[in-house]
């Protein structure tokens, strides 16, 4: 494919998503092509299942349900929006894929990491990312930041116990070591504005490694 698939990733509250944004207006004012976009979501499909995922009224939902739900949305938003603009030569910036379903169906379901990967995977079409950026936060203070943030959507994640969102860090950071050349571990636990700097900075580094990647 011709563009780049780059994916945000974090715990609640990481902040992820706000950074995802302030790069794409930096690479944007640099005359490149960029399509943010997001998981669950990110086509119309996609969106509505979201809706359906992320309900807080939906406590009942069972984890292999959720699991199948997560992946039905990716493939969904892969074949509508990630795929036709890679093939166009865009520089797609998601926010969350994946490693997300790995953390959070894998361990924090505990339905095995080995498990959800072949489902997505299938889903997929063996479709991965080629950089991944992890914000790392302690979930005491992601979710502190949630619940002064007013405007952002609260979610059925929200309501897990802190324990679960711990054993959803430990996984993340378990896969980062796993896989050091893909995933790159930033501190979101410093003010917006350095994480935005860290990130750019990071990002520069891989953009520029290679010709084509500058491209």
């Amino acid at each position: 494919m011709k563009g780049i698939f780059i994916t945000f990733e974090g715990g609640e509250g990481a902040g992820k998503t706000t950074v995802l944004h302030a790069i794409k207006d930096i690479l944007e004012k640099q005359g490149k092509r960029v399509v943010a976009t997001r998981e669950p979501g990110g086509s119309e499909i996609a969106e509505k299942i979201r809706r359906i995922i992320l309900n807080p009224d939906h406590t009942e939902m069972d984890a292999r349900t959720e699991a199948l739900l997560y992946a039905a949305a990716r493939r969904q938003h892969l074949v509508e929006t990630v795929l036709p603009q890679l093939e166009n030569g865009a520089l797609v910036l998601c926010d969350r894929f994946i490693d997300s379903s790995l953390v959070y169906q894998g361990v924090g379901r505990s339905l095995g990491v080995d498990d959800v990967l072949k489902m997505n995977l299938f889903a997929t079409a063996g479709l991965m990312p080629a950089l991944t950026l992890y914000f790392d936060v302690d979930p005491a203070i992601g979710l502190a930041r949630i619940e002064k943030n007013s405007e952002r959507e609260f979610n059925r994640l929200d309501k897990e116990k802190l324990d679960f969102h711990y054993q959803v860090r430990e996984a993340y950071q378990a896969l980062a070591n796993k896989e050091p050349e893909r995933i790159k571990t930033i501190s979101a636990e410093k003010d917006i504005e350095s994480v935005i700097e860290s990130t750019w900075q990071l990002l520069t580094e891989y953009l520029t490694d290679s010709p084509e990647k500058s491209e």
